[in-house]
């Protein structure tokens, strides 16, 4: 059963490219931050690269403004997620992290099957608003859609 508003995020290590590759935990992530953490089902692919990422960053002045750090999230590996954030002129603080085996995407229970796309499994395409640890929001996207999880929806739901 995916992960609930009002639950705890578990507690899972993640990478991120920080001067060189680093991996961080969840908790240290997450607790006493305010975050918007949405999840593509890749890097490079369409709908990532041309609506869903960029309108993180053309909004993450207003988010930054709000108190709200953000961050993006893909089952790819680090190396992938730095080259993608390059390539989309991804601003300083807007955190890319890498679930390279997909245990943070399985530990929400909000995986996805792209194995008929030879994309094995990735992470459905979800927005969530984290307070200090917890799930305050979460909007997970139909298959195939792109509504809900985006920068200007959630920017609407958080007032």
């Amino acid at each position: 059963m995916p992960i609930q508003v009002g639950e705890r995020l578990p507690e899972v290590v993640l990478q991120w490219i920080r001067g060189g590759v680093e991996k961080i935990d969840t908790r240290t992530l997450f607790d006493g931050r305010k975050v918007v953490l949405f999840a593509v089902p890749g890097a490079f692919t369409p709908t990532c690269s041309e609506k869903h990422l960029p309108g993180y960053v053309q909004h993450f002045e207003e988010f930054r403004r709000r108190g709200i750090d953000v961050a993006c999230m893909a089952v790819n590996d680090p190396f992938v997620m730095q080259a993608w954030a390059e390539s989309q002129s991804v601003p300083d603080g807007l955190m890319m992290l890498a679930d390279g085996n997909a245990e943070f995407t399985r530990a929400l229970g909000l995986e996805l099957d792209a194995s008929a796309y030879g994309m094995g499994t990735r992470a459905r395409r979800f927005a969530m608003y984290v307070e200090d640890g917890v799930v305050r929001e979460l909007q997970v996207e139909a298959p195939g859609e792109y509504r809900v999880s985006s920068a200007e929806a959630m920017l609407e739901r958080l007032g």
